[in-house]
């Protein structure tokens, strides 16, 4: 059976200093909170001992910030790729704390009639493209070696479902994609041979907070056998 030569992690930021539980989207000024730094400091110590060669990030400060720690242990540059920022919604800015819930407001529901589209946000499809074109970039820039994205839960999760053949349609509270998360595209020349999924920070996150929407995940971890996935289809 083929050996995977290159890898690509996909890890999520950190957790973001967010008192209002606004949905910030895309927006300039949500940072790391001191919890997130932590976070990241630890998926950084554990990605640190592997051989990465290429370190991108999305433009937002949370995952800059993020990825800041692992270039410091690498002695990498972070390079910025617009490509995997978090997809556009158009609830962003609106507030989802307890209490505020914004989808409580009927004038807000006529975005809800597709959620396989979605109708309230980017196309998945859009995501999923976009993602896999900086993937396959990383893959190139680092082949034989290993490459690092540092991005945010729905583009990675959209990501993750695309390659497993899943379907897009799915409930936010189930994303296997917590704080800090690393999900890893194992590559057979450019083939994806197996994904696989790793929680570095999880004993920094409450259990609580483990399967709150648009936050952590909590559905098991699917065990796959190496090489079990179809070829992956994507632009040379």
């Amino acid at each position: 059976m083929a050996i995977p030569d290159t890898v690509v992690h996909l890890v999520r930021h950190g957790e973001v200093h967010n008192p209002d539980g606004i949905l910030y989207g895309r927006r300039d000024g949500f940072h790391l909170s001191d919890l997130g730094r932590d976070m990241a400091e630890k998926t950084a110590a554990f990605l640190a001992s592997r051989d990465i060669t290429v370190l991108r990030s999305s433009p937002l400060e949370r995952a800059r910030e993020t990825a800041a720690p692992l270039a410091d242990k690498l002695g990498l540059e972070i390079g910025i790729d617009a490509r995997v920022i978090e997809s556009t919604n158009r609830f962003e800015g609106l507030t989802f704390g307890r209490g505020t819930n914004a989808l409580r407001n009927p004038l807000l529901w006529r975005h809800l009639y597709n959620p396989f589209r979605p109708s309230w946000g980017e196309p998945y499809r859009t995501i999923v493209a976009r993602m896999m074109a900086a993937i396959h970039d990383v893959r190139r820039d680092a082949l034989g070696h290993e490459g690092v994205i540092v991005s945010h839960q729905l583009p990675i999760w959209t990501t993750r479902l695309h390659v497993e053949r899943r379907s897009f349609l799915h409930d936010p509270r189930r994303r296997q994609c917590t704080l800090c998360s690393v999900t890893s595209l194992h590559f057979v020349d450019d083939r994806i041979a197996q994904v696989s999924y790793q929680e570095p920070a999880i004993d920094l996150i409450p259990k609580s907070d483990r399967s709150a929407p648009f936050s952590a995940g909590d559905a098991p971890v699917e065990k796959r056998p190496e090489g079990s996935l179809p070829p992956e289809e994507h632009e040379s």
